[in-house]
């Protein structure tokens, strides 16, 4: 006899009916004024995400970046939409109180990948967006441009651990353009762009055939793609779309050479960080905010100058004005009809019904 609670469960059609539903969308995601209405215009909208806000610094700076990081895409002519969950609603959009809960929240805020978003929301938490959570979010509403500092990648001795970033992951199923300054140099770069490649991501790097490794311009390893202008980004994410491939597209702008820290002041930072992580024990996703909080003390602080102006600024003359061109090209180069592709009809119909 079956216990009142598997008889609690719903069966397979309801779960199908649920997933399917657009009022459930309705109910659980939340966009603000300001987004909706620059994606109901066809206005260029970038995406951003809120671990940085939360995990990258302390109050009062993390709220002063944030806000620094929207203006600037304002300036250049785009709208800004920040992702958190607060309160268990997904927000596409913070609103000036929204940024400062979130800021204030600190690390009380969960971090939250692609796995942690139904427990956050579900248990009504709080959760600062990852890469991966936020390319999901963004790709649910039909935002295809998303600006990041450094993405997620394979950590060093993952042929062991198999501590692989779920960012990894999402980019090789969400068709969302990631413009970052490449992958944390704490990882293992060579083996992420091979993850990258087994994941069918295009991987290209702006003005330069090298990598870039988030604190500095180089890495040693090559890339399959060099894009040299706005307007190469912006065919090459086109067609990504147009042929409806179902994977991202990494673009990988390096950091401003005159901003850049010492790369081998830093490779030797790294190193004796990872060492002390692992006589400590520490794994998973608390090693890398211990990496680089350690790389910060060794440094003197020039590495987190280094984080705090890549994520503050976004690399404002490169990456940001960049962005903003790629989609107001590729929107142009299509007559106005890319975001009615294939790959993005089913979310621009969720997203119309949203803001009905």
């Amino acid at each position: 006899m079956a216990s009142s609670a598997v008889k609690g469960l719903p069966t397979a059609d309801t779960h199908l009916r649920l997933s399917s539903s657009k009022s459930a969308i309705v109910e659980l995601v939340k966009v603000s004024p300001e987004v909706s209405a620059a994606l109901s215009n066809g206005q260029p909208v970038v995406a951003l995400e809120s671990t940085i806000i939360s995990h990258g610094m302390p109050f009062p700076q993390n709220l002063e970046t944030a806000k620094e990081v929207e203006a600037i895409v304002r300036e250049n002519g785009a709208v800004p939409a920040t992702i958190a969950i607060l309160d268990g609603k997904p927000c596409i959009g913070l609103n000036v109180e929204e940024l400062e809960k979130l800021a204030r929240l600190g690390r009380r805020a969960q971090k939250t990948a692609r796995r942690d978003i139904a427990y956050v929301v579900a248990t009504k938490g709080n959760g600062a967006t990852t890469v991966s959570s936020t390319m999901f979010f963004a790709a649910m509403v039909g935002i295809p441009v998303f600006v990041t500092g450094g993405i997620g990648g394979v950590h060093r001795h993952g042929e062991n651990t198999m501590d692989i970033s779920s960012d990894l992951t999402e980019l090789g199923r969400t068709p969302v353009a990631v413009i970052s300054a490449g992958v944390k140099s704490i990882l293992d770069i060579p083996r992420t762009l091979e993850y990258l490649e087994t994941q069918g991501v295009c991987v290209a790097a702006y003005k330069t055939h090298e990598f870039p490794a988030f604190f500095t311009e180089r890495s040693g390893c090559k890339v399959p793609c060099r894009v040299d202008t706005p307007e190469d980004c912006a065919q090459l994410i086109d067609v990504s779309f147009k042929l409806n491939l179902g994977s991202g597209v990494l673009i990988a702008v390096p950091i401003p050479k005159e901003h850049s820290a010492s790369g081998d002041l830093i490779e030797s930072a790294i190193e004796r960080a990872l060492r002390e992580a692992r006589e400590k024990n520490i794994t998973g996703n608390a090693e890398t905010p211990f990496l680089l909080a350690r790389v910060s003390e060794l440094t003197g602080g020039s590495s987190l100058a280094s984080i705090i102006l890549l994520d503050a600024i976004y690399n404002k003359h490169y990456v940001l004005c960049s962005a903003q061109r790629f989609f107001l090209f590729c929107n142009k180069a299509c007559d106005g009809e890319w975001i009615q592709s294939n790959c993005y009809s089913s979310w621009h119909d969720n997203f119309a019904y949203i803001v009905k």
